[in-house]
């Protein structure tokens, strides 16, 4: 196990390997603007541009969001590197996913935009969820770490947890007008487990916390 477990860190930290996960979280990008040149994204194009920016964006905030659990349990210390490009990639597909909504669906027409988010729930929380990312990705940068303070950086970025909840959200809300859920639970199993799993360790931090303190 430790040798493979060495040669999976090994290729991770390959400079070959970033280049590589870059590309291929191009790629679905790549496949939906290829479709929709060929004409092949079906009856409505633009309702198919605009969902499917947005299942990549929940897909790669899962993504992103898995990283930290299958890096300490499988003892994969060079994940740690992809985080922050991963958690990019998820914001540049989420604003993708609201621009093509705000031009392909709504024209650009900033008045019926701000109608539509107030009217609709579903819309008004894909926003949201599109503003913390927004501010999660502006504060990615190592400047803003040395700017807000590390712990003040660690307690905004938690705020990814929110997101993608709020995401899952947007995404139920959306499929309840086709009454389909079948992938609603998919994800919402995949986030429950990731959440349960953060949970189980800040518990067991604690623990060790408080048995080191009556321990002095």
């Amino acid at each position: 196990m430790l040798p493979l477990r060495s040669g999976v860190n090994a290729g991770l930290l390959h400079p070959a390997a970033k280049p590589l996960v870059f590309c291929l979280a191009l790629l679905p990008l790549g496949w939906l603007v290829a479709l929709a040149v060929l004409d092949g994204l079906g009856a409505n194009p633009a309702e198919a541009l605009i969902r499917g920016l947005g299942d990549w964006a929940l897909r790669l905030l899962c993504a992103t969001l898995a990283l930290t659990p299958l890096r300490v349990s499988a003892g994969l210390t060079a994940l740690a590197r992809y985080r922050r490009m991963l958690g990019l990639f998820a914001a540049f597909y989420a604003l993708l996913h609201l621009l093509a909504y705000a031009w392909l669906d709504q024209g650009l027409d900033g008045a019926a935009l701000v109608r539509d988010v107030v009217k609709r729930p579903f819309i008004t929380v894909g926003m949201l969820t599109g503003l913390v990312l927004a501010v999660l990705a502006a504060t990615s940068p190592q400047r803003a770490v040395r700017w807000l303070g590390g712990r003040r950086w660690q307690a905004l970025h938690r705020s990814v947890y929110a997101a993608a909840l709020l995401a899952l959200l947007h995404f139920a809300w959306l499929r309840a007008g086709k009454n389909n859920f079948a992938e609603v639970l998919w994800y919402a199993l995949v986030l429950g487990a990731l959440l349960a799993w953060r949970l189980v360790r800040a518990l067991q931090r604690a623990q060790r916390t408080r048995q080191s303190a009556q321990a002095l």
